[in-house]
């Protein structure tokens, strides 16, 4: 079954958005102060972000608060890819603390450039399959399949476009493209995990973005893995 999905998977990411995320990279931390109290209140994201407006310090996920813990931004070569934001509801900074479904998790991202959303998506299913072992993804294969499909509406997304993959508890993950959820909720909580592993796990797209999202200084070694 793994073979299936890593074949959808190729099949959805041959236009090189993976090839996009997997060069070298640089990220830079970014800062929520000076966000609007009004943007912190919001109980849902904004379809489109200006491109350069810091991220709301607190938002609500499933009518839970949760707070910035990390920000930073996804380069191909020289180029901006999106920006990517971490919040969970108490600080965090290791990707095992991510575990476990009692807590409201969101990752949120705003394109910086036009992107293919199958591509996207696609994305989304190899970084997975590259954060959990060979029984895992069988296991998942069922969610798996739903996430391949997801963004089969949208053909591209432009700058500003945003997209948030939430942890709900008691509900699952919610993913949602301009604010809008692409589908029922994945219940699986290892699913929200896997995925989260795309960008903290043992082999992040990108280990200085990885480090940003968790809001802790880069090493020389994670400098040396880019």
């Amino acid at each position: 079954m793994s073979k299936l999905v890593r074949h959808i998977a190729g099949s959805l990411i041959a236009g090189g958005m993976l090839a996009a995320v997997s060069l070298s990279a640089a990220a830079r931390t970014e800062s929520a102060a000076g966000a609007a109290p009004a943007e912190a209140r919001q109980a849902a994201t904004a379809p489109q972000m200006a491109v350069n407006a810091p991220f709301a310090e607190k938002v609500m996920v499933g009518g839970r608060s949760v707070q910035l813990n990390g920000a930073g931004t996804r380069y191909k070569a020289v180029f901006q890819v999106y920006r990517a934001a971490l919040y969970t509801e108490k600080p965090i900074q290791q990707y095992g603390d991510m575990a476990g479904g009692n807590e409201a998790k969101r990752i949120h991202l705003v394109m910086l450039r036009e992107v293919n959303a199958n591509e996207l998506g696609g994305m989304f299913i190899r970084g997975i399959q590259e954060n959990i072992d060979k029984s895992s993804s069988a296991r998942m294969m069922p969610a798996l399949l739903r996430m391949s499909a997801l963004f089969n509406d949208y053909k591209k997304l432009e700058a500003g476009d945003s997209v948030t993959l939430d942890w709900v508890p008691g509900k699952g993950t919610v993913v949602s493209v301009r604010g809008v959820p692409t589908s029922d909720a994945i219940p699986e909580v290892q699913f929200y995990q896997a995925l989260a592993g795309i960008w903290l796990g043992a082999a992040p797209a990108d280990w200085k973005l990885r480090d940003a999202m968790l809001g802790v200084k880069a090493t020389t070694d994670t400098a040396n893995r880019n």
